[in-house]
């Protein structure tokens, strides 16, 4: 039998001694992560408006520049639950450490690569740096606060997600006005440099340590290379023709865009359901072996896992589906300059990062109501917009969108912050980066599900009525329809809390 897994409950934790001496170290340290969490989500937004200036400076045909983005989203998701464990296992801040190095030499490899294929390759490598970087934010929040307290740090997480989403194509638009259209964009990759320079000493002096193990004590029972390897190969497939049809159609202006990748490649994600049965079957294997499984068998049975799960992937996949179409609508359909449709979306990003912060101090009071009512509010303001859209005038138009938009944003701010700490709150210690990286991943699976579905509904109106109005209206219908389907698990969850009469944040 192996020996039992040390804790993974670093030494600065509020439940050791030494944790409650240093009780203040524990914010900077999160300030650190926060800060590290940023930049690999910024590189998601500010990529975007370098494309052409990529096309131009490498040459790069659309399927490359296409593969640029879609690349790092999944390697992203490849390394979450892997890299969650990983942590689980030696430890959040080494695989934290490792992570952030690796997205700063990669930045730094992105912005000297002289060719559309190089740059996807390294972006990809980026990508699965990023996701070895993010499971181990998630965890340390797990690890240094409880109660109320990690109610306000996933609140400022999530902040810190509205707000990278913001400005993102902002602050790619400054630095190609600074440095250039032309060699502009290797700036958007070398500025996560200095930014990581000064990250990782921080790091390495304010990042808790794990708790010592007693002399002779082993490491505890090795990570699950078999299940890493099944889980890898299941998300490849599931994710592959959804990402690779966005990839391929995703760029175009016709009907034929975006609409006919996914057919060709359906016995991919046939064949990644097949391997998730066979993952379920050999994690339970390992573990009745008495070994370390790479996704703990135990997290099912907890509720309120199970459900924050559902909610999340059934909310990613809808409202993440809308940023595309509603670029296409903005540009193509009203005319508007790329900087004039950002400023109708930023309302978006900016009263969600407001909104996080609040749900973030009131979860623990209201618990899973606040998500419900975060996600109807969202539903509520696309749903007007998707009125709006076929009466108001495109110059109107256009700006009575940024005010919806800003309501659904403040109602995102009550759903994916709030949700991750109900999601997480009864999840062992010891299983935080394994929760943490399923969780992540199963929002990146139904991001790019949602992509790739809306993208096909849009293209396939636009073909048939020649009208962006007609197509945004049809993507927004689907968003709204899906974020529903989030609406009843949540409302089903929040029913069994109160039939158990359990606190706002118990599970």
């Amino acid at each position: 039998m192996p020996s039992a897994r040390r804790s993974s409950v670093p030494a600065s934790s509020p439940a050791s001694p030494s944790g409650q001496r240093q009780h203040d170290a524990r914010w900077p340290a999160f300030a650190v992560c926060l800060g590290a969490g940023f930049m690999t989500l910024l590189d998601v937004t500010i990529v975007n408006v370098a494309l052409p200036s990529i096309e131009t400076s490498l040459e790069a045909g659309p399927s490359e520049l296409q593969w640029i983005l879609a690349g790092y989203t999944l390697a992203f998701g490849l390394a979450l639950v892997p890299a969650g464990r990983l942590g689980d296992v030696y430890g959040r801040r080494t695989l934290f450490l490792v992570g952030l190095a690796a997205f700063v030499v990669t930045s730094a490899a992105c912005g000297l690569v002289d060719s559309g294929p190089a740059l996807a390759g390294v972006r990809f490598a980026q990508g699965l740096a990023a996701g070895v970087l993010n499971p181990q934010v998630i965890g340390f929040i797990q690890d240094l606060f409880s109660g109320p307290e990690r109610g306000r740090a996933f609140g400022y997480f999530g902040a810190t997600i509205g707000v990278s989403t913001a400005i993102g194509p902002l602050a790619g638009g400054g630095l190609l006005a600074i440095f250039g259209e032309g060699e502009g964009w290797r700036a958007v990759f070398l500025v996560n440099v200095p930014i990581g320079l000064v990250l990782l000493p921080l790091a390495w002096k304010l990042l808790p340590r794990p708790e010592p193990r007693p002399a002779g004590a082993s490491r505890g029972a090795r990570l699950d290379v078999v299940g890493s390897l099944l889980l890898a190969a299941a998300v490849v497939a599931i994710m592959w023709p959804f990402v690779s049809s966005t990839a391929e159609g995703g760029s175009g202006s016709s009907g034929e865009a975006g609409g006919g990748g996914v057919g060709t490649a359906w016995w991919a994600v046939a064949v990644g359901v097949a391997l998730v049965g066979v993952l379920v079957w050999w994690e339970r294997r390992v573990s009745a072996r008495g070994g370390l499984p790479l996704i703990p068998g135990n997290l099912l049975r907890v509720p309120s896992f199970t459900f924050g799960v559902g909610v999340s992937t059934l909310y990613f996949l809808g409202f993440t589906g809308i940023w595309l179409a509603s670029t296409l609508w903005l540009q193509s359909g009203l005319g508007l300059t790329p900087l004039q449709a950002g400023l109708v979306l930023t309302p978006f990003s900016i009263s969600g990062a407001v909104a996080a912060t609040l749900g973030g101090r009131w979860i623990s009071r209201f618990g899973r109501p606040l998500v419900v009512g975060g996600i109807a509010v969202t539903v509520l303001a696309l749903a007007v917009l998707d009125v709006v859209v076929s009466v108001l005038p495109a110059p109107a138009v256009a700006w009575v969108a940024a005010g919806l938009l800003m309501v659904a944003g403040f109602g995102n701010g009550f759903v994916i912050s709030p949700n991750q700490t109900l999601t997480l709150a009864k999840v062992p210690p010891g299983d935080a980066g394994a929760a943490a990286g399923s969780l992540q991943t199963m929002q990146r699976i139904g991001a790019a599900v949602g992509v790739s579905a809306n993208s096909a509904a849009f293209f396939a109106v636009l073909a048939a009525t020649d009208d962006y109005g007609d197509a945004f209206a049809m993507s927004l219908r689907v968003v709204v329809g899906v974020m529903l389907l989030g609406l009843v698990v949540a409302i089903v969850d929040a029913r069994r809390r109160s039939a158990k009469h359990e606190d706002a944040t118990s599970g």
